[in-house]
């Protein structure tokens, strides 16, 4: 007789099926940056909660959880940070040679207005002091954490039939003001979220022929940077 001596706190039955495997695959690999076609059916706030409880367990540096989630649903906070994107968008216009110029000015970037909801995701560097296990030597990982919840509420959307574009086209300043947020809080992402009329095949930008995407096997390395000599089966199945 054998005896079952894993501690209580040991996942049971942690392995996923190959259909659970794929399925995260495949989320992975349709996840769009949806822009102009949001859908204006609200979220209901259960399938709204389970995208925060998702984002609010994404793996952070310490354990520190430095996320704050801002909920943005009323028109009027959502024209004020569609007035910040503007400006930056304006400016964004002018930094970009002649010849892409235009290209830029005629991309569809943002869905701030159609989208039901709104969500900014901030970042409090002091949330649990000065020294953290893991920011001794790298303090910009905290911001990483909360980038990894940006991510890990976008792939709990997809899985959900929802779309999310992410707003970077304006100023950590503008947002702070739109959205009344402390000096001492690192905005990170505006969102948009929502149902669309579609997902695209591929990204809108490799769609318009704004840049390919990169060759996978170009841009892996063995055992040190630009080396090559490797696993050539590895190679191979990329």
């Amino acid at each position: 007789m054998t005896t079952d001596t894993r501690p209580d706190d040991v996942q049971q039955h942690a392995d996923f099926s190959p259909a659970e495997r794929d399925a995260v695959y495949r989320c992975i690999e349709t996840r769009r940056d949806v822009r102009g076609q949001f859908l204006p059916d609200p979220i209901p706030d259960d399938v709204l909660a389970r995208l925060l409880h998702a984002a609010h367990h994404a793996p952070s540096v310490g354990f520190m959880q430095p996320w704050d989630f801002i909920v943005v649903r009323d028109p009027a906070a959502k024209q004020r940070v569609h007035t910040a994107f503007a400006a930056a968008h304006k400016e964004a216009s002018q930094m970009f040679p002649d010849e892409k110029a235009a290209r830029y000015r005629a991309l569809k970037l943002e869905g701030i207005l159609e989208a039901p909801v709104g969500l900014c995701i901030t970042c409090d560097r002091e949330r649990t002091g000065p020294v953290v296990i893991g920011r001794t030597h790298q303090p910009e990982m905290d911001l990483y954490s909360a980038v990894c919840a940006v991510q890990t509420l976008w792939l709990a959307a997809r899985a959900e039939n929802l779309g999310v574009g992410w707003v970077s086209i304006v100023r950590y300043e503008d947002l702070r003001t739109a959205l009344g947020i402390p000096p001492r809080i690192q905005p990170i992402a505006y969102l948009c979220i929502g149902r669309v009329s579609h997902f695209y095949a591929k990204p809108e930008l490799e769609t318009a022929g704004w840049l390919p995407r990169l060759p996978l096997r170009d841009l892996v390395w063995f055992d040190a940077w630009h080396h090559r000599d490797g696993d050539e089966s590895l190679l191979s199945a990329l």
